[in-house]
């Protein structure tokens, strides 16, 4: 009777066992996964479309709402900007036209940004666009009807059934939004292609009036855009560019400094533009920490979360100043402090806004220079051109 009980009792755990593991292999094969298999970086070939010196003092000498007090702060703010003279300017503003934008020319720029992208990205990656079964167009200051997500479905001929998204007023963080939708969108449409297109519309936005916050925008922000495609097919890992394991976001707009530090309004002239305020890095910073706290915990390695449990108890209970638990790449202040980072990423990608927000952010993230080169080396090439720089 009792050898018979155990040999019932062994066959149970066995098949538990193999229940759990068939039920884990399921979730397994049946879990999301989205895969990068293209970007497509927009660079005009035409050598007018560059901002050069030249170019920016034409440019700012055209603006007779300048006095000697705004000259004298542009000239130190691009000087010490960061950016190169390879940035890329809207035609209408190279052509002295920024004053009076016309619809026509806005819609122009768009799309001479959005179709060389896509071109180029359909005929390196030979996917045709009626294999295209999302479409995310992220553009936050220009929101015509029919929409930009239309203007591309119809120049291309896409499916009928495409889901279609028609991101605006997102900002800098409007691809990061539009990837995360895409990712979402893959857990219940499989063995699909996914396209994001990300740029900004400057040419209608240029501020010309005078105030050193607004005017502020004219020095960072540029014309770019790319285009990407995505894909959740496992077969097609291989040709991959990146996977993405998890992503994290976090919204700061409930605190009021957050929400302005980056606004469009008008001036007491009437003129429109965006209004930068010094609020930005810190803004920049807090929301870094707050996202971590979320985001390291899936990231990093075990060996390091506890090290870190450990020295933060010896902290407290010794009460210690908690500078003392600075390391090399770890947080020296903020909410997880004395963490390195390092155990468990490679390469920083850091929003290239402007060179405030990415020694601000680096500092909040004990970065050295070599961890912050490539944002501060976007920032050189292309200048800040919002949602499509990072």
């Amino acid at each position: 009777m009792e050898g018979g009980l155990t040999m019932a009792l062994c066959l149970i755990t066995l098949l538990f066992t193999i229940f759990t593991l068939f039920k884990l292999l399921l979730q397994w094969k049946n879990q999301s996964c989205c895969y990068m298999l293209a970007y497509q970086c927009y660079k005009p070939i035409d050598p007018t479309r560059k901002l050069n010196t030249d170019s920016c003092v034409k440019i700012v000498l055209r603006n007779k709402n300048l006095g000697l007090d705004e000259y004298r702060f542009l000239l130190k703010t691009i000087v010490s900007s960061g950016i190169s003279e390879h940035t890329y300017a809207p035609k209408n503003v190279l052509e002295g036209h920024e004053e009076n934008p016309t619809l026509n020319e806005a819609v122009a720029e768009m799309d001479d940004i959005i179709f060389d992208t896509l071109d180029k990205l359909f005929a390196k990656t030979l996917v045709s666009p009626s294999d295209i079964k999302i479409l995310v167009v992220s553009v936050s200051l220009f929101s015509p009807s029919p929409c930009l997500t239309s203007r591309i479905v119809n120049r291309y001929k896409m499916r009928e059934d495409i889901k279609a998204f028609n991101l605006s007023g997102m900002g800098c963080s409007a691809s990061i939004v539009a990837i995360d939708l895409v990712n979402n969108l893959f857990k219940c449409y499989d063995n699909s292609y996914a396209i994001v297109v990300a740029t900004e519309s400057m040419g209608p936005n240029w501020y010309v009036g005078k105030e050193k916050q607004m005017v502020l925008s004219n020095c960072l922000f540029r014309s770019g855009g790319c285009s990407m495609l995505f894909t959740n097919k496992r077969e097609l890992k291989h040709q991959a560019m990146l996977k993405l394991n998890c992503l994290v976001r976090t919204h700061l707009g409930a605190n009021d400094e957050a929400y302005q530090c980056c606004i469009q309004v008008e001036d007491d002239s009437g003129y429109r533009g965006f209004r930068l305020t010094k609020n930005l890095p810190k803004a920049a910073s807090k929301i870094f920490a707050m996202n971590l706290r979320v985001l390291v915990p899936k990231i990093l390695p075990w060996r390091e979360l506890s090290r870190y449990v450990i020295a933060n108890s010896f902290i407290r209970k010794n009460k210690l100043p908690k500078g003392a638990m600075g390391a090399k790449g770890g947080l020296r202040q903020g909410p997880i402090i004395g963490l390195n980072l390092k155990t468990g990423v490679d390469h920083f990608c850091i929003h290239p806004g402007g060179r405030a927000v990415i020694d601000s952010v680096g500092k909040s993230l004990g970065l050295n220079a070599y961890d912050l080169e490539p944002a501060r080396m976007a920032l050189h090439r292309f200048g800040n051109t919002s949602s499509a720089v990072t």
